[in-house]
């Protein structure tokens, strides 16, 4: 991959220049996160992390995650409507993992009491690195499929733009023309109007199961203002509410503040710590109700880990076990988590396995062989932190959206896509743990 962007910088001083152009830029241009310390108010913003530079990716690779997102949408789809599959898969899972077990709990009771909800939709994204081979080919390795809250694509959304102005300040107007156009945001709006329409009453709602503590409510917003620009309205609550105010006619139609509901879309509700009992009791009434929820229950139990693992099954467990005790640094233990920042990695990976090897303890992880990327030069800002080049490597999502009623699929495509860059000496985390930044594809 010939171009350095590194090569076209003077000096530290150019460097800081360009950066602070280039954060104007992010601001103008809405790539915003609330501020840690206001993360329920948007008095005070600040930019998202970006990259100064849009990172080169192979665009052979970029096609080839596109061309496969819409296969990857009906394998969500299909496996959502597998209970028996579901059921097997996650059995050994649900004796140690409370989250788990909880979410299969209320799957389990909408079977019995019968599926009110007739629209189904996924908004998901499917996470790929790029595997550097022996040869120095790089090659596509799928990390997972998020299938509930897959977030940014809102701010994906207005990143190109920062990073054309970029390239456009450096006098490399050609170079800023080949960024890639990208708008997941009016994509996976696309879905949740397509879900309304087919609900098929026109005063009904697009409710928002929001956090509290949100800082990405931009990325969330981009997607409400798309909803509003088709004259569908969005409330945003908290499980809370629901709980309060939320509940069923006869009909299982779902009512919140007195409104009627059409989709439900969870933008919360993907880890243990965002549920307390009145939480789970609301979302339990959400599941029970004729609504769309995106994900509905049994597609967010599709896109857990052991599910994951069960669909790529390679060797057995015990094997890889020694595998990765004998070579610790070419595996990640991944539990069954969302939100990044969970994995175990090293010495602590090996500790853990130690501990678990005969343990039932063992099904609620997932051990993984580490992808070797190929590290880069770019520069990550961040609020607070010095502009300075560092080694990175890159993570790309294509998201996905499909909607079926009954069993006609009505709408399945791809979107868009995400690129989140990291320096090298960071191992896991995504944009939200702090950790990775917003970045752009360059086709090379």
């Amino acid at each position: 991959m010939a171009t350095s962007w590194g090569s076209l910088l003077q000096d530290e001083q150019h460097l800081e220049e360009l950066a602070r152009q280039a954060m104007d830029r992010a601001l103008a241009e809405g790539v915003l996160l609330r501020t840690l310390q206001e993360p329920s108010s948007s008095d005070v913003v600040s930019y998202a992390p970006f990259t100064l530079f849009p990172s080169l990716v192979p665009s052979a690779l970029l096609e080839q995650a596109y061309a496969v997102q819409m296969d990857f949408n009906l394998l969500v789809d299909a496996v959502s409507q597998n209970a028996a599959f579901l059921e097997q898969t996650l059995s050994s899972t649900i004796k140690r993992d409370d989250f788990t077990a909880r979410l299969f709990d209320i799957h389990k009771q909408v079977l019995k009491e019968g599926i009110a909800q007739t629209v189904f939709l996924g908004l998901n994204r499917s996470d790929y690195m790029f595997q550097c081979n022996t040869d120095g080919s790089p090659a596509l390795k799928q990390i997972e499929i998020n299938t509930i809250s897959a977030s940014f694509g809102g701010l994906a959304s207005r990143t190109p733009a920062v990073h054309r102005h970029v390239l456009s300040v450096l006098s490399k107007t050609q170079e800023a023309a080949k960024i890639l156009s990208n708008n997941p945001s009016k994509g996976l709006a696309l879905g949740i109007a397509k879900a309304w329409e087919l609900y098929g009453s026109a005063n009904a709602l697009v409710l928002l199961i929001a956090q509290e503590k949100e800082r990405n409510i931009f990325d969330q917003r981009a997607i409400e203002n798309e909803l509003l620009a088709r004259n569908i309205h969005v409330i945003r609550r908290r499980f809370e509410d629901v709980s309060e105010k939320g509940s069923l006619d006869q009909d299982r139609r779902l009512f919140v503040d007195g409104q009627e509901v059409a989709v439900v879309y969870f933008r919360d509700g993907y880890m243990p710590s965002q549920y307390s009992l009145q939480n789970w009791e609301a979302r339990l009434l959400l599941e029970r109700s004729c609504a769309v929820k995106c994900p509905d229950i049994a597609t967010q139990l599709a896109g857990t880990k052991k599910v994951q693992q069960e669909l790529s099954r390679g060797e057995e467990g015990d094997q890889a076990i020694t595998k990765a005790l004998a070579a610790p640094s070419r595996f990640v233990l991944k539990p069954q988590r969302e939100g990044g920042g969970n994995n175990l990695y090293g010495e602590e990976m090996v500790q853990a396995l130690e501990r678990l090897k005969d343990s039932e303890e063992r099904a609620s992880y997932i051990l993984m062989e580490k992808i070797e990327p190929e590290p880069f030069g770019n520069c990550l800002l961040r609020p607070g932190s010095p502009a300075r080049m560092v080694q990175c490597i890159s993570e790309l999502g294509i998201f996905g959206v499909y909607v079926r009623q009954g069993k006609t699929l009505v709408m399945n495509k791809h979107v868009g896509h995400l690129l989140r860059t990291k320096a090298m000496e960071h191992a896991d985390g995504g944009v939200a743990a702090g950790v990775a930044v917003l970045d752009n594809p360059y086709p090379v």
